[in-house]
């Protein structure tokens, strides 16, 4: 057994030694560190050595152990994240070597001296190490069972829009759950939606649920609407539209909008409103689900009107209508990059009682807000707006974020106002459609960088009224929304150039350099990763073939470009939330990048690369056609052969900012590595290391923020002003949405709710699961 055991530990060191003796030659020829052919060649004469049973071997490996820790501290420092795949694997081999089977292999029949205390040493170190990780990542125990106060009246104890108020705060007053005693919470109730899918359709239950009175709203990705008693989670009434879902790849609904139609009564006098992913607006009676007659055509607005031919699974709607001065006004989601002349991204008003068109902004007609002539259609391949979007009645104005013209890694073929409105946020008038002013956060963007939050208002001492916008590229733009003028500075600076053939690029691009920027740190060769040196080089070789260039480097055809942030972010829909008391911002976000190259049109054909259809839908990714120009595309995370990150942790962090200042105050790793791993499976070992992750936080007079998002599947609360974690609850998969907050009369306790629905795309599990969590009856 001993001999096998030692042969089969040479084989292993023969085979990573010709592995990266092989690899760093490639590395090194890219000009990229040859360090790693180095320890190859010395693994392969270890591994020579070894099989001949010569003690040398391990004199020879123990002093390329020394020089490799030289070597690594030089490059990264005291970075443990860095020296973990320089190190690891290495010392483990060469620990073996110390062990009596090796040892006596190799005739050298004496104990290593000291060994007898070695080893348990080493023992107590690994467990130690695994210890501190559950540490680490432990919430602090409750100190007090004594209760936060209630509501000050009964509409703080309400949740009435997405994020809680028009503006988006995603802040509630409500304070009976504080920091002294979250620990207490215990879950109240779970209610499941039910089966929605056949299996060919992924699910993200991503709804934010509103409170209004003593009912719950909200929405399955299949566009059923329910209503739930708050204090048990009992169903009240569920609505099915009967949505046509075929060519839908993702069934998503993020929520409904409530508005009371003033001096009415009676049935459909309180109303909630969905949009739907076959492109349907509905409205219902809030306290028995029906559908409101007077609306539109029995009930209901069809979205497709004035788009002409729209393929299926081309358009829907997945954020809920704004509300502004009576008026509902959406915008919806197009297939990314397929084709040109995708349907167009018109953005919508309709009268909140009668369902009637009010007005439209088509940015290929942008001073026309009427509906498109007789036979006509409003501009197609415009840029659309998928998020959800705030307003502000005394403005008179609609906040819309919007996104590309289609399709998203090719312009050449955009037109000024393309150019001028896509990726940007756009102040609407609500009565008529025009616009006030637009704040572009990305030039001529070719990184399907569409702004993906929703624009969060705050108000300011002095009177100054503020907007908050989040963007992928992890730039926070903070401008007063009443005239689209920079509160904090933002300055042009230049970026890289080189466009292929028919393409142009913006010289300059935005940064708000009065913000605290949340892309991430730049990406370089010694920052690259993996679980061993192998897949750590291969890594090293991914980065050292493509182009990068910083910020906005452009694709090319002839290298693959390193995109980053990618196009999870930076900052994804889950935007940030707002303590106007203490002034700070709660941003979660993302480090991670994609790798990304253009495909000559001949190549693509010869691919077979197609536009999607009803049949063929996939998630966003892989090869995209961009038909009707000339180049396709291949988008991809940035990822080593073991399906984890290329760069180093930590992929995805939460944050707090004085917006005061500007400056940072405080930054946290952001969920831990239990529920992820390489090649897609779960370590099961909560070791605190920052994970990718999509929704967003709920912060509470109390000063306590509660957050989901991660791929982890875990609910977490953290104190706002310092970033500790005060309490956390596992859940049956990721809590990719955004939390609702409310008080209930019933037991007079206040509540916090989440769907734990996970996220297909971030590998964060499935379920149907809304659980409500509260402190303890007395």
């Amino acid at each position: 057994m001993r001999r096998f055991l030692n042969m089969l530990f040479v084989l292993l060191l023969l085979l990573a030694g010709l592995s990266l003796l092989w690899l760093g030659g490639q590395l090194a020829l890219l000009g990229g560190s040859i360090w790693y052919c180095v320890s190859g060649l010395v693994m392969t004469v270890t591994a020579f050595l070894g099989w001949r049973r010569s003690p040398l071997s391990i004199t020879l490996y123990w002093a390329f152990l020394v020089a490799n820790l030289g070597w690594s501290l030089w490059e990264v420092g005291l970075d443990g994240w860095a020296l973990a795949p320089r190190l690891a694997m290495p010392v483990a081999m060469g620990l073996y070597m110390l062990t009596p089977f090796y040892r006596q292999h190799v005739g050298l029949g004496r104990p290593l001296p000291g060994g007898r205390v070695l080893w348990p040493a080493l023992l107590l170190l690994f467990m130690g190490g695994i210890g501190s990780a559950f540490w680490a990542d432990r919430s602090s125990p409750a100190a007090s069972a004594r209760w936060g106060a209630g509501p000050a009246s009964p509409a703080d104890g309400d949740w009435v829009a997405y994020g809680n108020d028009r503006g988006g705060s995603r802040y509630s007053p409500l304070a009976q759950i504080t920091p002294a005693n979250v620990g207490n919470l215990e879950r109240a109730w779970t209610y499941h939606t039910g089966k929605l899918t056949d299996g060919k359709q992924g699910t993200a239950f991503q709804v934010n649920p509103l409170k209004v009175g003593n009912r719950l709203f909200l929405c399955a990705g299949n566009n059923d609407v329910i209503a739930l008693d708050p204090e048990t989670g009992r169903q009240l009434w569920r609505h099915q539209p009967k949505t046509d879902l075929a060519g839908v790849y993702g069934l998503v609904c993020r929520g409904v909008t409530y508005y009371r139609v003033p001096q009415a009564h009676g049935y459909c006098a309180e109303r909630i409103y969905t949009a739907t992913l076959d492109a349907r607006l509905i409205a219902l009676d809030a306290a028995s689900g029906g559908l409101c007659p007077s609306f539109g055509k029995s009930g209901q607005v069809d979205l497709k009107a004035g788009l002409g031919t729209v393929d299926k699974g081309y358009y829907f709607v997945t954020s809920p209508p704004t509300l502004v001065r009576g008026r509902l006004v959406l915008g919806g989601w197009v297939m990314d990059g397929q084709k040109i002349r995708e349907p167009s991204g018109v953005i919508r008003a309709f009268d909140a009682v009668t369902g009637k068109f009010s007005w439209a902004f088509d940015i290929g007609r942008p001073d026309d807000h009427g509906l498109p002539p007789p036979g006509g259609v409003f501009t197609p391949g415009t840029p659309n707006s998928w998020a959800p979007m705030s307003s502000d009645d005394r403005l008179g104005l609609v906040y819309v974020p919007t996104g590309n013209a289609t399709p998203d890694y090719f312009g050449g073929h955009r037109t000024a106002n393309d150019d001028r409105y896509s990726s940007a946020v756009l102040a609407l008038d609500a009565e008529n459609g025009s616009v006030r002013w637009s704040f572009q956060t990305t030039h001529h963007d070719l990184w399907d960088y569409d702004v993906p939050a929703q624009p969060t208002l705050v108000d300011l001492p002095g009177g100054v009224r503020g907007l908050l916008q989040p963007t992928k590229r992890g730039e926070i733009f903070f401008l007063d929304r009443a005239t689209g003028k920079p509160i904090l500075p933002v300055e042009e600076r230049p970026v890289p150039q080189g466009a292929v053939p028919g393409e142009r690029l913006s010289k300059t691009q935005p940064y708000s350099v009065g913000m605290p920027s949340f892309g991430g740190p730049r990406p370089t060769e010694k920052g690259m990763w993996g679980l061993t040196p192998i897949d750590q080089a291969m890594c090293r070789i991914r980065f050292r073939q493509a182009r990068f260039d910083g910020d906005m480097t452009p694709l090319s055809t002839e290298h693959p470009t390193l995109t980053w942030p990618g196009y999870l972010g930076g900052i994804d829909w889950g935007g940030v939330s707002v303590d106007p008391g203490r002034g700070l911002m709660i941003v979660n976000n993302n480090q991670v990048g994609n790798y990304n190259r253009l495909i000559p049109r001949a190549v693509a054909d010869r691919q077979g690369i197609r536009p999607m259809t009803a049949a063929h839908m996939s998630d966003v990714g892989g090869p995209v056609a961009q038909m009707g120009v000339a180049y396709a595309a291949h988008i991809a995370p940035f990822l080593s052969p073991l399906a984890i990150p290329c760069q180093q942790p930590p992929y995805g962090r939460i944050n707090a900012v004085d917006l005061k200042t500007g400056k940072l105050v405080w930054s946290r790793l952001f969920g831990t590595s239990r529920d992820s791993g390489p090649l897609a499976l779960p370590t099961f070992v909560p070791i605190p290391m920052g994970v990718p992750n999509i929704g967003g936080s709920v912060a509470t007079a109390s000063g306590l923020t509660f957050i989901g998002a991660t791929q982890e599947h875990m609910f977490r609360a953290y104190e706002t002003t310092t970033g500790r974690l005060l309490w956390k609850a596992r859940l049956p998969a990721g809590g990719n949405a955004s939390p609702t907050t409310y008080w209930s009369n019933a037991s007079g306790r206040q509540f916090v709710v989440i769907a734990a629905g996970g996220h297909g795309a971030m590998l964060s599990g499935a379920s149907d699961a809304l659980i409500a969590y509260a402190l303890p009856k007395p």
